[in-house]
């Protein structure tokens, strides 16, 4: 089989004009980067056909180090959906550098089920990330000049909790010393840097509902405290509107195409192991806007990214989902019951059965939210027939509507079962009203509790001294009524990534919380989850590669 990047290029695509003209969009309006990417301007939202259309969440039981396909699974349902004479549209998260470089190599999907351009949008794209990177750091810039000018008279802050960020790994940025060479240079400070993709900016942005929402949350993002103990904010500062004018042009969504020129919006990319883990507000609107269903993914499993998706996204603007996809594989499935990685693609019928616990943990906590579930089963070539007929019959047991996404190798046609799965649950049995997690009335601490224990059926929460105290001092400042939004590992329901499977009767541990005052939740950070990741021993950046002018190690 061809490549990711070579099927990519096999592609012919219509010129970003047609796709848009497809959704009724006036090509006059859009604003072309190249011949197949646009940003679409806000006017074009539709408050009154976004409360019509269909919006589909795309979830997964918790994912191998390699992921387990949920990007390819959305792109392929929205294929499917179209296959079936639908009018759908797919609305994702724009890829990381860090990652792509890193472990990943890319995050456009895969095979048949891909959004193009691949190799534009795993890389600088629209320049979303750079408007977000420099705003942040813009920001950092204008607060260390504050403190220089302010060093001698008095009103110099106390502590400064703004970091700057880079859209790459690098774990030797995560503590670093700035200022350092004399007055001339600054002020010596102890700094770091996180990776763009955790930046508040990255996160507002993502939930920002226009221009004047995106410039009220900015002058609210809390860059430090005074010595009278009282936060210090961009308004403080005084340049929210020149922030606001950096990402004047970020917070409009991208406009691009699948694999069979199906609508696509990929727009935002925080980490939902860091951050909320959902595409743009924005972009999931003008999908749905424009399309009578729209598929759109939360990162990592459901424990993270979903959570997230319906707690604080769909909790901030409405949003309700009519379905939710959970995806599963073999050998995720056969992680999960202590197999070695290197060993989950052999047939493994019993292993398989152990691992079921992980994948029933998830369809229980979609359906405590209220969500309607399907198991989307991610056939690979190694699949054995005896193990997806085991599957197969346990979804039917457990009463849960299955089907196989082949969309990988054969697009929209391999999604087809996929997506009239999907249309029937809607059609006969959609979601229900949301059934929050937690209160927002509930304390900050009961609202950490609460996810930990009913998500991830923690036994207890430990809370470090800092994370006591900042629990009290955010209730005082008045940040109580604000969600809570869990850093914490990917690869386990608690905070220790080896701790695999449906573990119950664990402490989860809260290192510390951040306030995301701009962005509208408070991050709680448990165990030792990093916002800066290293890159591996072998890095994917020592497989990508120009070669006669064609872009190669991307995938």
């Amino acid at each position: 089989m061809l490549s990711d990047i070579e099927i990519s290029r096999a592609t012919k695509l219509k010129p970003i004009a047609e796709i848009a003209k497809n959704i009724d969009i006036d090509v006059e309006d859009i604003i072309p980067y190249g011949k197949y990417k646009a940003k679409v301007p806000l006017s074009y939202l539709n408050e009154d056909k976004i409360r019509k259309s269909n919006l589909i969440l795309v979830t997964a039981i918790t994912p191998t180090k390699a992921g387990i396909g949920k990007t390819v699974t959305s792109v392929a349902l929205s294929l499917g959906l179209n296959y079936i004479g639908k009018k759908a549209a797919v609305a994702l998260r724009e890829p990381s550098l860090g990652p792509c470089f890193g472990m990943k190599g890319g995050a456009a999907g895969g095979g048949y089920s891909q959004v193009l351009p691949m190799d534009e949008i795993n890389l600088h794209f629209t320049g979303d990330f750079h408007a977000i990177t420099c705003a942040n750091n813009m920001v950092a810039a204008l607060l260390d000049n504050y403190q220089y000018q302010n060093r001698n008279t008095g009103h110099a802050l106390e502590r400064i909790v703004w970091k700057r960020v880079l859209d790459v790994n690098d774990r030797s940025l995560r503590s670093v010393v700035t200022g350092l060479g004399g007055t001339v240079n600054g002020i010596p400070t102890e700094a770091s840097f996180d990776i763009t993709a955790a930046s508040e900016i990255m996160a507002l942005l993502c939930l920002a509902e226009g221009l004047h929402d995106l410039r009220q949350r900015i002058e609210r993002v809390v860059l430090g405290y005074t010595f009278d103990k009282k936060p210090f904010t961009i308004k403080d500062l005084g340049i929210e509107e020149a922030i606001t004018v950096l990402l004047k042009d970020a917070i409009m969504p991208n406009l691009v195409q699948t694999t069979e020129h199906t609508t696509a919006f990929v727009h935002g990319g925080p980490f939902a192991n860091i951050a909320h883990g959902c595409n743009s507000v924005l972009a999931t609107k003008m999908a749905l806007s424009c399309c009578d269903y729209v598929v759109t993914e939360s990162g990592f499993g459901s424990d993270l990214g979903a959570e997230k998706f319906l707690d604080i996204k769909c909790r901030l603007t409405g949003l309700k989902p009519k379905a939710t996809v959970i995806v599963v594989t073999s050998g995720a499935l056969k992680l999960h019951a202590g197999v070695a990685d290197k060993d989950i693609k052999l047939p493994n019928i019993e292993a398989l059965k152990d691992g079921l616990p992980n994948l029933q943990r998830h369809i229980q906590n979609m359906k405590n939210f209220g969500q309607s579930v399907i198991v989307a089963f991610n056939q690979f070539h190694y699949d054995s027939p005896e193990e997806v007929d085991y599957l197969t019959q346990w979804c039917a047991n457990e009463g849960v509507a299955f089907a196989i996404n082949d969309g990988f190798v054969k697009g929209g046609a391999g999604a087809a079962s996929l997506a009239q799965k999907v249309v029937d649950i809607i059609e006969h049995q959609p979601s229900t009203d949301i059934n929050f997690t937690y209160n927002i009335g509930d304390s900050i601490q009961t609202k950490v509790e609460k996810i930990a224990k009913k998500i991830y059926r923690a036994a207890d929460v430990q809370f470090s001294g800092s994370a006591a105290n900042k629990l009290k001092q955010y209730e005082k400042l008045g940040w109580g009524n604000l969600p809570v939004c869990i850093a914490k590992t990917q690869y386990s329901f608690s905070d220790d990534a080896k701790l695999l499977n449906a573990p119950e009767g664990f402490t989860i541990n809260i290192r510390d919380l951040v306030i995301n005052a701009g962005a509208g939740f408070i991050v709680a950070i448990a165990g030792e989850i990093m916002r800066m990741p290293g890159l591996p021993a072998d890095p994917q950046a020592n497989r990508i590669k120009l070669v006669n002018g064609e872009i190669e190690g991307l995938s």
